[in-house]
């Protein structure tokens, strides 16, 4: 079991900070850097940018230090035991300065991370394991991709927040022109970017959600074909339908009946 020692949320630093550990944490220490920093590891020097995290390992000799003010990080003492193998079983980079190709995941488990150690139960050792293998092996499989571009960082964590929303409201009647002007790009960037950072079209997306959202509705409600395709957005039924089949191979009736 990994046994989590402390972890730390937003943490904001208005006079910035300097640690030094020269003969390392003594146990494994996760980094989030939400602001510019200077990062040294083991006598290596560099610069980590928002967005980007390192997990030192142990004995490792570190430092990080502002580069602006103020100083904003989220981070995760967890104690070697247990770790150690699953972070081998990932083949998960220590030691190492990385870029989160997801900036809204790492704040969102150290969060969770918190409220669990404030529960009181007799499962809330295994529910802080399961949750920090859980984000361990969400960043290894976000590793399998290219590290995203400086543009592309930029924009990162808007674009994040409106995947979620397009995810989350799949009903929703948006156009893609609507979508860019409240990053403030035009259409053609604005595709490019989300593209860039997710690996497909925001249309993609937007239908990916609703068939998802369809098929919800179809395996747990009475609703009809057509009544369900309005639910997720669409004005015409045939419409619905068509992109429901190309999709996921299926009609919705054939979905709802288990025939696919």
């Amino acid at each position: 079991m990994i046994k989590w020692v402390s972890c730390g949320s937003r943490f904001t630093h208005k006079e910035g900070i300097h640690i030094e550990r020269p003969e390392g944490a003594g146990n494994y220490a996760f980094v989030f850097f939400r602001s510019r920093a200077e990062v040294q590891i083991n006598g290596r020097v560099e610069q980590a940018e928002p967005n980007s995290y390192i997990l030192f390992s142990p004995s490792s000799a570190h430092a990080y230090r502002d580069l602006e003010k103020p100083f904003i990080n989220d981070w995760i003492h967890c104690e070697e035991k247990g770790l150690k193998d699953w972070l081998e079983y990932l083949r998960f980079p220590v030691d190492q300065l990385m870029t989160s190709a997801d900036p809204v995941l790492i704040p969102r488990c150290v969060l969770e991370l918190q409220h669990t150690e404030r529960e009181v139960g007799p499962y809330r050792d295994e529910i802080m394991d399961l949750e920090l293998r859980s984000l361990f092996a969400k960043l290894a499989n976000g590793l399998v991709h290219e590290a995203a571009p400086a543009r592309t960082n930029r924009y990162a964590e808007s674009l994040a927040q409106l995947r979620s929303e397009l995810y989350g409201s799949p009903d929703a009647r948006v156009s893609v022109e609507s979508l860019a002007a409240r990053l403030r790009l035009s259409k053609s960037y604005f595709q490019h970017l989300y593209k860039e950072l997710f690996g497909c079209s925001v249309v993609t997306d937007m239908i990916r959600g609703r068939v998802e959202y369809a098929k919800y509705l179809l395996g747990s409600t009475r609703l009809s074909v057509g009544e369900i395709g309005r639910l997720c957005g669409y004005e015409n039924e045939t419409h619905f339908m068509r992109q429901f089949k190309q999709t996921t191979s299926v009609t919705p009736s054939a979905y709802r009946k288990g025939k696919y």
